[in-house]
């Protein structure tokens, strides 16, 4: 724990601004709270807005089980022209008129993109080919042919449109597993109807069982955020288990405790989030348990709180 009952090691929930990298957020948030160890759940691009959720310290072993939960945006295609890079910052293609599309045209292309579908990324996404990032192979004119992924959208809906010469442009809220490309979607359907298309905003509202918060830290004031303590976040994100504080040192040193029968099912079956998590007397997490091959014990397949270390 850090002064004053307040966690050391945690979570903030940041509101990305435009324009800024995720690496540029991580900077500052080494500086606020004063320590190298910070990171971060899943990437935004510079133009994208939204939620951005930065761990610290023994936190930051936490940012891979939560970058992989399912998202929500909002965003904008623009429908009558295609972009180099899928978005309105790469080069723009000749216009094909747009504005005449009807809604009846529009939801039955969205049809063939919601569900299980095989997406090939954006050709500047931050996926790595031969070692460098796509984007920066792009940038560098380099041709990058990514391989099409399986991906699940489960909700691809319209919500405003709004014709802007001959372009079209449609608000849309999308609901997907971690992997699919919000620019990728805009590029599919533009191709669908005939007309091309591109992303012009984007701005992540949901992680997981994380929303963006109503009161944000300001990236730009030298206010110290309040980080949330990893038991917390463990119990908004995995199936949690209360242990005793002698359960608590022997997971400390990585050895297995005795689980209570239900707990124990939850580990032979297939729980939501894979593992439970362990949470001490004091509330903070201890590690994250998985099935030992003796019946009614659990051993931890990740620590969090090693013996005698509270940092």
């Amino acid at each position: 724990m850090g002064t004053a009952g307040t966690p050391s090691s945690g979570i903030v929930l940041v509101d990305k601004p435009q324009g800024w990298t995720s690496h540029q957020v991580v900077g500052r948030m080494r500086r606020l709270l004063g320590t190298r160890k910070v990171g971060h759940a899943g990437t935004l691009d510079p133009m994208a807005t939204g939620l951005l959720i930065m761990g610290a310290n023994r936190a930051t072993r936490l940012l891979g089980h939560l970058a992989g939960r399912d998202k929500t945006y909002l965003a904008t295609i623009r429908l009558g022209q295609s972009s180099s890079t899928d978005d309105a910052e790469g080069e723009l293609s000749d216009v094909v008129p747009a504005a005449g599309l009807a809604d009846e045209a529009v939801e039955a292309a969205m049809v063939g993109l919601r569900g299980s579908i095989e997406q090939v990324p954006s050709s500047v996404s931050a996926i790595k080919v031969g070692g460098r990032r796509a984007y920066a192979l792009v940038r560098a004119g380099e041709e990058v042919e990514l391989a099409a992924r399986t991906v699940e959208v489960t909700r691809f809906e319209v919500t405003g449109r709004r014709v802007v010469g001959d372009l079209l442009d449609l608000d849309v809220v999308v609901d997907c597993s971690s992997g699919t490309y919000i620019r990728a979607l805009a590029r599919d359907l533009g191709a669908v109807l005939g007309t091309g298309g591109h992303l012009t905003m984007l701005r992540r509202t949901r992680i997981g069982g994380f929303d963006l918060p109503p009161a944000p830290p300001d990236l730009n004031s030298d206010d110290v955020p309040a980080l949330v303590g990893m038991g917390e976040v463990a119990r908004r994100v995995f199936d949690c288990v209360d242990i005793s504080a002698e359960d608590a040192r022997a997971l400390g040193y990585g050895q297995r405790i005795q689980v209570t029968r239900s707990a124990a099912a939850e580990l032979a079956g297939e729980p939501a989030a894979g593992e439970l998590a362990a949470i001490g007397p004091d509330g903070d997490l201890v590690a994250l348990l998985g099935p030992d091959t003796e019946a009614g014990w659990a051993r931890p397949t990740t620590v969090f709180a090693p013996a005698g270390k509270n940092a």
